[in-house]
């Protein structure tokens, strides 16, 4: 039932029949609160606690021979989340009758998104290590206009192949990183300028019919792709095209900015 989902009008049928909804909607506040919480508590982290830190330590060997530089990021937002979560509870904990079985139904519901993303990230690896995909890296690499056009046309192909922006992100990154690192010095482009190109190109055709994210926002909503597809595509294809078409001609005129 699970995977058969898209054709669900909640999120995940593992949570149909957890809770109900209440009589009185919330306060506006209350509602944005934990989101200010997760971004001011992730700057926190990134830019004031963590570096006044020493984590020296994660530089030997049983720790993984690490760095700060490496985990900070994901210690930031672990925390950030985990301190949203914190505050829902405490500022919500009245409407939690079984806080417990809520918990519960909520960590079973992940479950299905994160085994998908993994999946997705696993066949990205394995198609990369194939023999027919230097040809495919070739053709990539070859494409006139420079850099920064064929990063955004490799980031966009593989979004909509794999219907995920982080997918398709972390299969080109992973196979074409080092490359495209390669000719960004022979050209003298700022690596932060490729970055922000192969960003905004994975959010670009990711956004088609089987991305994960428009099957939930319609099901959520109670819709179809026939009443409400042609609006997404304006909004999150349409539009992320101008603005990275916007971008390159930016970069490619003014450099990094």
């Amino acid at each position: 039932m699970r995977e058969l989902a898209t054709t669900a009008r909640e999120f995940d049928p593992a949570e149909i029949r957890r809770g109900r909804h209440g009589d009185a909607k919330p306060p506006i506040a209350r509602a944005f609160l934990p989101l200010v919480v997760v971004v001011s508590v992730n700057l926190l982290m990134s830019l004031v606690l963590l570096p006044r830190l020493d984590f020296s330590f994660l530089a030997e060997e049983r720790w993984g021979s690490t760095s700060l530089s490496a985990v900070a990021g994901v210690w930031a937002v672990v925390v950030a989340l985990a301190s949203a979560i914190a505050t829902l509870i405490a500022i919500n904990y009245r409407y939690f009758p079984t806080l417990r079985a809520s918990m519960d139904a909520g960590a079973n519901a992940s479950v299905l998104p994160a085994v998908t993303i993994a999946s997705l990230v696993g066949f990205g690896a394995v198609v990369a290590a194939l023999p027919a995909f230097a040809a495919v890296r070739d053709w990539v690499l070859s494409i006139e206009g420079g850099p920064l056009v064929s990063l955004a046309i490799a980031t966009n192909v593989l979004a909509a192949l794999t219907g995920s922006a982080s997918g398709g992100l972390t299969i080109a990154l992973d196979a074409l990183g080092n490359a495209y690192m390669e000719l960004a010095a022979g050209k003298d482009i700022d690596p932060a300028l490729m970055h922000r190109v192969a960003v905004i190109g994975s959010g670009t055709l990711d956004s088609l019919p089987h991305n994960g994210a428009v099957v939930t926002l319609l099901a959520l909503c109670g819709l179809t792709h026939r009443e409400s597809y042609f609006d997404i595509v304006m909004v999150g294809i349409v539009g992320a095209i101008i603005a990275l078409v916007a971008v390159i001609a930016l970069g490619s005129t003014f450099g990094s900015f």
